[in-house]
């Protein structure tokens, strides 16, 4: 095992990147776990962060641990020293606290126990899919794929890979406009799918659909077809996988780990005061 870890992590220059994806998946599970032993009331288990009443929200540590682990890896010359291992993993555990609140920071408001909260558990398995397909050593748009006759010219070569890297980058924009977000983002890392992607048929709300799928044209229909036949009881599943892992969307919690703090004069309101 540590001969295997050697020759295809340490050796191939990916140590950094193992790191940040070992601390990232750690990072997530724990503050997860975090959450929702707050959003249980587990008397013994710390509270929010709350200093005179303003609760700050483990985004914003994410963000100080990602300054200090980047600036820090930045400014480590050796790939294989200690202290690059330890900046990518302060960079690992403040991307996943960002991560974690992802839907937060896009919507500006506490969405983290709704339905669109989802979308912070979505953006955590693809940061988490795409890392690791760049940690086993996949290239993205296709580049290690591209092969050239021995003995070409160099310029040769480059316009080969452009024109590999343009064409697979095409297919996957085309599957993420047909509203294919995992096949066109995984796309990009592994072509087939992309491929894939780009030449099925769009989902039905999604930009291409409603560019070239007319009210009431056959691609339309069988479009939305599909997506009550196989979509719903996918993302059933998905939903299922992620409250598993991250706990119940949905409904409102008692004391949320990001709940809005009192007013600063703590003046008791109306309910139905402004």
């Amino acid at each position: 095992m540590t001969d295997w870890f050697v020759r295809n992590v340490v050796d191939t220059g990916r140590l950094r990147l193992f790191c940040f994806l070992v601390a990232f998946i750690g990072a997530f599970l724990f503050i997860r776990f975090s959450v929702r032993m707050i959003r249980a009331e587990v008397k013994w288990w710390p509270k929010n962060v709350t200093p005179g009443g303003l609760h700050i929200h483990h985004v914003v540590f994410g963000l100080v641990f990602m300054m200090i682990g980047g600036v820090g890896g930045l400014s480590v010359q050796s790939e294989r020293s200690l202290w690059a291992a330890l900046a990518a993993l302060l960079f690992g555990i403040g991307a996943a606290l960002v991560m974690d609140e992802f839907a937060l920071v896009l919507h500006l408001e506490d969405v983290y126990w709704s339905e669109r909260g989802r979308l912070s558990v979505d953006a955590v398995f693809l940061a988490v899919a795409l890392t690791s397909l760049a940690l086993i050593g996949i290239k993205p748009l296709g580049l290690d794929e591209a092969v050239a006759p021995e003995g070409t010219d160099p310029r040769t070569v480059a316009w080969i890979l452009t024109g590999v890297a343009l064409a697979n980058l095409a297919f996957a924009l085309i599957a993420l406009a047909k509203g294919k977000v995992w096949t066109g983002l995984l796309g990009v890392f592994i072509p087939t799918l992309a491929v894939l992607g780009a030449v099925r048929l769009a989902r039905p709300h999604s930009p291409w659909a409603r560019a070239r799928y007319p009210e009431g044209t056959r691609k339309l229909r069988v479009a939305q077809e599909r997506e009550t036949k196989f979509r719903v009881p996918q993302m059933r599943a998905k939903a299922a996988v992620q409250e598993l892992l991250a706990g119940h969307f949905g409904s409102a919690p008692t004391k949320r780990d990001d709940a809005v703090p009192p007013d600063d004069d703590h003046t008791p309101r109306h309910p139905n005061s402004p």
